[in-house]
């Protein structure tokens, strides 16, 4: 029986399944730093409820990928404080996020997400780290729905240009 046989959780990490789940941990570590900053700008319901649930997740993704460095002898990065609350009416109108600069910057944050999904999927080797990741990216697929249909809904979404009149098909 090889190294690679049997439990995957008895199996080693490689350095980039190890890399991989470091790097998302930092990210996810950021990100509710700023997750929880911009829940003090938002003065939207929806808004505030999909930052709830990206703060969730995030706190989720922090505590599994800690875990599982720290079951492999790998040092976690640290923590970032806590933000406290604030209330909106608080924070100057100058230096305040709109909603919609928020709704764009969490999309944008949530497709990042998928990608670094997909990659730490790509190049696992131990089938508890792909599935691991594999979660992670069917929720933010999920949220990021939810951000694009709430962005459509409120006005917020700044398309590319789209292509409202299509070339007439040239019968040869």
């Amino acid at each position: 029986m090889g190294i690679l046989s049997g439990n995957p959780k008895d199996e080693p990490m490689h350095y980039g399944e190890i890399s991989g789940v470091w790097q998302f941990s930092l990210a996810a570590k950021g990100a509710l730093s700023f997750y929880q900053a911009f829940l003090n700008h938002a003065g939207d319901k929806d808004l505030k409820k999909i930052l709830d649930a990206l703060i969730d997740q995030a706190k989720l993704e922090i505590k599994e990928c800690d875990m599982l460095l720290t079951d492999n002898g790998i040092a976690p990065a640290p923590a970032l404080p806590e933000r406290p609350p604030v209330k909106l009416e608080d924070i100057p109108v100058g230096a305040r996020f709109t909603d919609p600069e928020i709704a764009a910057k969490i999309a944008s944050d949530t497709s990042l997400g998928l990608v670094a999904c997909s990659q730490v999927m790509g190049q696992s080797i131990r089938e508890d780290i792909g599935a691991l990741f594999a979660k992670y990216h069917a929720t933010k697929t999920a949220l990021g729905v939810k951000i694009l249909q709430m962005s459509k809904e409120k006005g917020w979404l700044i398309s590319p240009p789209l292509q409202v009149k299509r070339p007439e098909a040239v019968e040869v």
